[in-house]
């Protein structure tokens, strides 16, 4: 059988002369190998059929494979033997079934016209597939020339005398000699095909019969894989030959010369083929994982039987590492490990996942700290004994003791990534210098494709990472409201955009949401996004209005440069009021549902210009809203779909947020659903969603109170009154004392007005106290002989949070207390 690789064909005449002599030995002949797919169509081609047929394999794959082989009555009901005047010699028990695929294996021979070749008789076997792959049909193909035996004095036509004495045929369920080397050998006819797959194909193969040829009734010469390699002694013996007569001077002997040339030709361009369809094999995915099982299945087994890949601990992780020559503490961690032989022979052993480092005196050292492969024509006990020495409580000297072991590197940029162990069989030729050059090479293209895999992984971390660390945490509540957000990335090379959400607790129990969308994608429009939310942040807690601290972010982003361009939407929800202050700066305008009958409706409200443009006013609408009513906000990445008009996604947007739903979570996904699929989703898509719940008035208790030292006094009543109305005398005492500490700094400092103090009780009890007095508070370190500056260390001690802002007409100081649980 041939595996696809170009090299010397034996003698053909071997079968016939086993025939004929009475000996039991297989007839070793190289045999085409073709697959066939479940539409008829050829899936693999070897070298062996590009030789037999001559169609180059480019030319094959594709074709039906009735245009190609003389494979009859095995496709359709329209072949017939006799179209190609073929005589099938299978006799009565192995009929063909022409229903369409084979029911039975089926063999032939037939007289073709190949290109530059003139007419050729071919010997045939067809083997029906069966399983989950697309494989239906494995044909296997022989030149007959060969084995013709005509004495000289034969006067029979070639034709005659082939149909008469050589017929391809099957041995089911027979032992004869040979037949192991033929089971073991089989998974190389495949080379293209991973080891499931081959395994799959090569069982079925065996149950059905091995290909043989009948030369009589009586004897049956079993056909085994001839791989076009000389036997090693006679290689050598000629090898010999020639260099004698190169080193006597002699002229070299016409046949030996071409054979030297054959032979290094032969070899070399099947190092060529077998490197080219490996690299064709590996680097279809960026996933490291994946990448890795692409290198590990390419090897195995047309290059080897074993293959282990290990891998440096930090390439795993997806990490950086110090730069340097690996040493004894390094970690390596095997990730693959690819073999032949039975199922969960070696799982047990090295199991895939261990961390391990190697100690100096190993080959895997050397390879790893010289970054040159390592050859080892055998595996001695010695050395058997001294790998098996790493392997606690396992003996792992059975696996391989005997084999021929190459250990190669996995390096990119002169640095080592990793190594792969390969493995042969013993009864397999040992690895040699040729092979060390081509596990070299095999190596180099494979680290290159594994640092490529790295890289992504480790931007793509980082990338990640930095999203991750921008994108808030918000609380699924906050005062007066109920809030959901969504964030989904809009490409797969890059998890990282500028749309970014937000959402900030203000004064009076009210909170400020905020949508924003820088232009761009990738990293940097990510830290431009960082920079802008951070100052959104910083400007919302001094209580900017909507309008201004849109305008302060303008300027900001001007000063930063001109590629800060972005929109943002900045909302303030007053639970108290029932309103909502909104400002716009470019951005696709909200969608508010009503509570009440379930409406949604488009905000009208002024489009302003994106942030970074400068010299554009911007404004504050007012909107009151009620108890239950719902405010959806997006960036345009969930409702503009290019060579779309904008108004269509909208529409959807507020029809799918209008739909009942059963949770905040639930009714963001079902805005999700109706708006991803139009399309597809080319831009980040950020959602934030807040149910807006207000505060009733009955949980709102206010006080105006002159600038009098004696109000304090009647503020710590109202309090300790209000609360025990409420049913939280337990916050009582507590609430009274920092009252009274915020109350006398405000009437002590307040200029005209008179002091203000409110109570909310919501999650937490907020108490806010304001006058007229534009500086604000800080927290002072009192020394033991000060009368002043302990009230707001005592505050902050005892409070659960407190804070102070800038107003209109002056400042507002406020704490807040954890209420008890009831």
């Amino acid at each position: 059988m041939d595996r696809g690789t170009d090299r010397e064909v034996d003698d053909g005449h071997e079968a016939g002369r086993a025939a004929v002599t009475g000996n039991a030995a297989a007839g070793r002949i190289p045999l085409a190998v073709v697959v066939v797919d479940r539409e008829g169509l050829v899936s693999h081609w070897s070298a062996g059929a590009r030789r037999l047929f001559g169609t180059a394999k480019e030319a094959a794959i594709g074709r039906p494979v009735a245009d190609l082989l003389p494979v009859s009555g095995a496709l359709t009901e329209d072949d017939t033997l006799s179209s190609y005047g073929v005589d099938d010699g299978l006799g009565p028990d192995l009929d063909v079934s022409l229903g369409g695929w084979l029911s039975y294996p089926a063999a032939g021979c037939a007289r073709l016209t190949v290109p530059e070749r003139d007419r050729i008789d071919v010997l045939w076997w067809a083997y029906p597939l069966v399983g989950s792959g697309p494989e239906r049909l494995l044909v296997l193909a022989a030149d007959a020339a060969p084995l013709r035996l005509r004495d000289p004095d034969d006067t029979l036509d070639a034709t005659d005398a082939l149909v008469e004495r050589i017929v391809p045929g099957f041995a089911l369920h027979t032992d004869f000699p040979g037949a192991e080397d033929l089971a073991r050998r089989l998974p190389e006819i495949l080379p293209s095909m991973s080891v499931e797959e081959s395994a799959r194909i090569v069982g079925q193969v065996l149950e059905l019969g091995y290909p043989v040829l009948e030369f009589s009734q009586n004897d049956r010469v079993p056909v085994t894989p001839d791989w076009g390699v000389p036997r090693r002694a006679e290689r050598r013996a000629r090898r010999e030959r020639l260099a004698r007569a190169v080193a006597a001077g002699d002229p070299v002997p016409r046949e030996l010369g071409e054979e030297a040339d054959d032979l290094e030709y032969a070899a070399v361009r099947e190092r060529l083929e077998f490197l080219n369809e490996v690299s064709g094999r590996i680097g279809t995915s960026l996933d490291l994982a994946e990448t890795i099982v692409e290198v590990s299945k390419a090897v195995v087994p047309r290059f080897t039987d074993v293959a282990g890949t290990y891998l440096r601990e930090q390439v795993v992780a997806g990490e950086g590492f110090p730069d340097g020559v690996p040493d004894t503490t390094t970690l390596w961690h095997r990730v693959a490990v690819e073999h032949t032989d039975e199922p969960g022979r070696w799982d047990d052993v090295v199991p895939v996942g261990e961390a391990m480092p190697f100690p100096a005196h190993t080959p895997f050292f050397q390879c790893m700290t010289t970054g040159e492969p390592v050859l080892v024509p055998r595996i001695s006990e010695e050395m058997g004994h001294a790998i098996a020495a790493q392997f606690e409580k396992r003996d792992i000297r059975p696996l391989i003791t005997g084999r021929s072991m190459l250990v190669v590197p996995l390096k990119a940029r002169t640095v080592v990534l990793g190594f792969m162990i390969l493995l042969r069989h013993p009864e397999r030729p040992v690895f040699n210098d040729m092979d060390r050059v081509t596990g070299a090479e095999l190596a180099a293209r494979a680290g290159l494709v594994l640092d490529n895999a790295r890289m992504y992984t480790y931007q793509e971390s980082v990338a990640e990472t930095l999203q991750d660390s921008m994108l808030p945490h918000i609380p699924a509540r906050m005062a007066g409201c109920d809030i959901a957000t969504r964030y989904l990335p809009g490409t797969l090379l890059g998890r990282v955009g500028g749309d970014w959400f937000d959402s900030v607790k203000l004064p009076g129990a009210r909170t400020a949401f905020v949508v924003g969308d820088v232009m761009g994608h990738g990293l940097n429009s990510a830290a431009m996004m960082g920079q802008l939310r951070t100052a959104v942040q910083t400007m919302a807690a001094l209580d900017l209005p909507p309008a201004q601290l849109l305008r302060n972010l303008d300027d900001l982003a001007q000063r930063l440069g001109d590629t800060y361009l972005a929109t943002c939407l900045y909302t303030v929800y007053d639970p108290i009021a029932g309103e909502l202050g909104i400002a716009n700066a470019g951005h696709i305008p909200p969608v508010l549902v009503r509570a009440e009958d379930g409406r949604s409706e488009l905000l009208d409200l002024p489009t302003g210009a994106p942030i970074g443009i400068g010299g554009v006013p911007f404004e504050t609408v007012r909107v009151p809203v009620r108890p239950g009513d719902r405010l959806v906000m997006c960036t345009d990445g969930l409702v503009e779909v290019r060579g779309e008009d904008i108004g269509v996604g909208l529409a959807t947007l507020c029809e799918s947020a209008a739909h009942p739903a059963a949770s905040m979570d639930d009714a963001c996904d079902t805005i999700i659903r109706a708006l991803n699929p139009r399309g597809g989703r080319k831009d980040d898509v950020a959602l934030l969603m807040a149910r807006l719940g207000g505060i009733a008035p009955d949980d709102v208790a206010e006080w105006r109170l002159p600038l009098d030292p004696a109000e304090v006094r009647r503020a710590r009543a109202a309090v300790r009154e209000q609360l025990h109305d409420w049913g939280l005398a337990r916050t009582a005492d507590t609430a009274e004392l920092l009252v009274s500490e915020l109350v006398g700094n405000a009437v002590r400092h307040s200029h005209h007005r008179p002091v203000g103090l409110r109570l909310v009780r919501g999650d937490t009890l907020l108490c806010e106290v304001d006058d007229d007095d534009h500086e604000l508070p800080t927290l002072l370190s009192a020394s033991g002989g000060d009368e002043a500056g302990r009230g707001l260390r005592v505050v902050s001690t005892l409070a659960r949070e407190w804070g102070a802002s800038r107003t209109g007409a002056g400042k507002t100081v406020w704490f807040e207390l954890t209420l008890p649980r009831r």
